[in-house]
């Protein structure tokens, strides 16, 4: 089935190549991008496999410069509708323009939906809040998703509103330009104050809804750590993320350092850190289907505005309540 389209219309641009242009341009989608600094490159090449870049007069190729006079047609579509659903679900916005929206995710939250997980979910609750806002990405009306938490994992999110800023924000996260803090309750005393850890991390061999590091065909991963405050059988943790692999924090705590996150449902291990909890916080931890673990900080530059931007949030108060209970631990 064919996505309708919005009820609005195309965007239509004419340009006409001069000699100046062709002496400083080479390419037609070099020229087009900078003439056009809103449409990125690769929308420009899918505007024109799309056949929606034209002229009258010659064949355009989007590798070379047409002859000077050449009036080129653009026809940007309006983007589809997705089979998505905007639901009426709540946000914890704490920035927003036309580019681009920073959100505290709450722990539970789905960033995407995927099987088990249709509804629900930040995407969806994105839709219905932007509505006719969100500009889409690529040929279709969505958010950009940059960078993903996990379901259980809580805090400071950025989400894209069009095809630049998404963008410019992948750009800045796959050369690490961008500042992403964690914090994290683990179980035990790490071995060291700080240091860095350094592995690959891919998919688990047997357990195929784990990860794991140092396995074959990983990613290097690459995770700050620091301790901030150690109690008694568990430790505040800083964690400053170089890369962005899945579950990394949560692997390089419980495989590498061997404090896992503390209530991780799938690398916690024995919940024997939480009993000398008091035993109000241990009940509430043991039946907390979450590991503690929160994005706390996210600073960049915003790809398209260039204005430094920088936002944090307090983690969930069953976080802050588990930190006071261990902080009065003797």
């Amino acid at each position: 089935m064919v996505p309708e389209t919005e009820n609005i219309e195309s965007e239509n641009y004419t340009i006409t190549v001069t000699a100046e242009d062709r002496e400083e341009y080479s390419r037609l989608d070099v020229f087009l991008a900078k003439k056009l600094p809103q449409f990125s490159r690769s929308t420009i090449r899918r505007l024109f496999d799309d056949e929606e870049i034209s002229s009258e007069s010659v064949k355009l190729s989007v590798n070379k410069m047409p002859a000077v006079g050449t009036v080129i047609e653009i026809e940007v579509p309006p983007p589809v509708t997705t089979d998505l659903i905007a639901e009426n679900i709540p946000l914890d916005i704490l920035f927003e323009d036309e580019h681009l929206i920073i959100i505290n995710k709450p722990a539970g939250l789905v960033v995407h939906p995927a099987p088990g997980h249709y509804t629900g979910t930040l995407v969806n609750a994105i839709l219905y809040h932007c509505g006719d806002s969100l500009k889409g990405i690529g040929a279709e009306k969505r958010p950009g998703i940059v960078h993903r938490l996990d379901m259980g994992t809580s805090g400071v999110m950025v989400v894209a509103k069009d095809q630049s800023t998404h963008e410019g924000l992948v750009s800045l996260f796959s050369v690490h330009d961008i500042e992403r803090k964690y914090e994290a309750i683990v179980g035990g005393k790490p071995p060291v104050h700080s240091g860095t850890i350094t592995t690959t991390i891919g998919r688990h061999p047997t357990h195929r809804q784990k990860m794991a590091a140092d396995v074959k065909n990983g990613k290097k991963a690459v995770t700050h750590y620091k301790t901030l405050k150690q109690f008694n059988g568990a430790a505040l943790m800083e964690l400053r993320l170089m890369t962005g692999r899945t579950h990394q924090i949560r692997v390089h705590m419980s495989q590498m350092l061997h404090t896992p996150v503390l209530c991780d449902p799938i690398y916690g291990g024995s919940d024997s850190h939480l009993k000398r909890a008091p035993e109000s916080v241990r009940q509430r931890l043991i039946d907390y289907p979450y590991q503690l673990l929160h994005a706390k900080e996210l600073g960049f530059v915003h790809p398209i505005t260039k204005e430094k931007l920088h936002f944090t949030a307090p983690p969930p108060e069953i976080f802050q309540a588990a930190l006071q209970a261990f902080s009065e631990l003797k």
